[in-house]
């Protein structure tokens, strides 16, 4: 009976201790977070033979990664940079700034695709073509962001 009692008090120890332990802190988020890349650059001579809804879909691909990029160019260029690698002070405040930007960015990036594969299909195939070139080029350009610092 005795031993009842004592591993029944041990348990009920153990399950109160877990209960009031500090939660560890998660790891840091990143500062940019979701599609950061696209799979391959095109000439023009590639987009001209795809049918539109290719077209479609290379657009809409490339939007989201600039959106996920460009916003934050002055922090990071690629996934993986948080606010602790940057030295920003991960307080509750600077924290919740981060999460209230990526929860934006995901709000605008979702209702951008809504409204484009909504009016998209009525563009003219070959402005389609020039605005994925144009962004395959300031995607390109990101590669040579560091160009620009000075230290």
């Amino acid at each position: 009976m005795k031993t009842k009692i004592t591993l029944f008090s041990a348990i009920l120890l153990l399950m109160m201790s877990m209960s009031f332990a500090q939660k560890k802190d998660k790891k840091s988020q990143s500062i940019i977070a979701g599609k950061t890349s696209i799979s391959k650059y095109h000439s023009r001579a590639d987009l001209d033979n795809m049918p539109k809804g290719e077209l479609l879909t290379l657009y809409i691909e490339r939007i989201e990664v600039i959106v996920n990029i460009l916003p934050n160019i002055a922090f990071a260029t690629k996934p993986g940079v948080t606010m602790e690698s940057l030295g920003i002070p991960e307080t509750k405040e600077n924290k919740n700034a981060l999460e209230d930007n990526l929860k934006a960015s995901g709000e605008y990036f979702d209702s951008t695709i809504e409204f484009q594969k909504k009016i998209l299909p009525y563009s003219d195939t070959s402005d389609l073509i020039a605005a994925i070139l144009f962004y395959e080029e300031t995607l390109k350009s990101l590669h040579t962001y560091d160009d620009f610092k000075t230290n």
